[in-house]
């Protein structure tokens, strides 16, 4: 009769520069978090700004331009660019969600 190899805990791991590389993936973790929380407060105005002025959530010309910039920049960095404009793209879709939600208040009478 089989049986299903039973897994053990992974072991705790004390090793000091291993708790180094964490500690700073942990620091970066965070700042990438606030600056993100940064980024959307000034997209939350930027959408509020579109929606008073009657200008639709997206701008395909600008998202097209700043997808290329970020890849040059990501080139440079030595990152993957298919990565750095998949996140891109990620973050510009929930912006222009946010846009859209704008504008439907803003056309929503009160």
């Amino acid at each position: 009769m089989n049986q299903a190899p039973t897994s053990s805990p992974a072991p705790t791991v004390s090793d000091d520069v291993l708790s180094g590389y964490r500690q700073s993936i942990d620091n970066i973790d965070a700042a990438l978090v606030c600056m993100l929380a940064e980024r959307f407060r000034v997209t939350q105005a930027v959408g509020v700004y579109k929606a008073e002025k009657g200008l639709p959530p997206a701008d395909p010309g600008r998202e097209e331009r700043q997808i290329a910039r970020l890849r040059r920049l990501a080139e440079e960095a030595q990152l993957d660019p298919e990565f750095s404009e998949k996140f891109l793209r990620f973050i510009i879709d929930e912006v222009i969600r946010h846009h859209a939600r704008h504008q439907s208040q803003a056309q929503t009478p009160a």
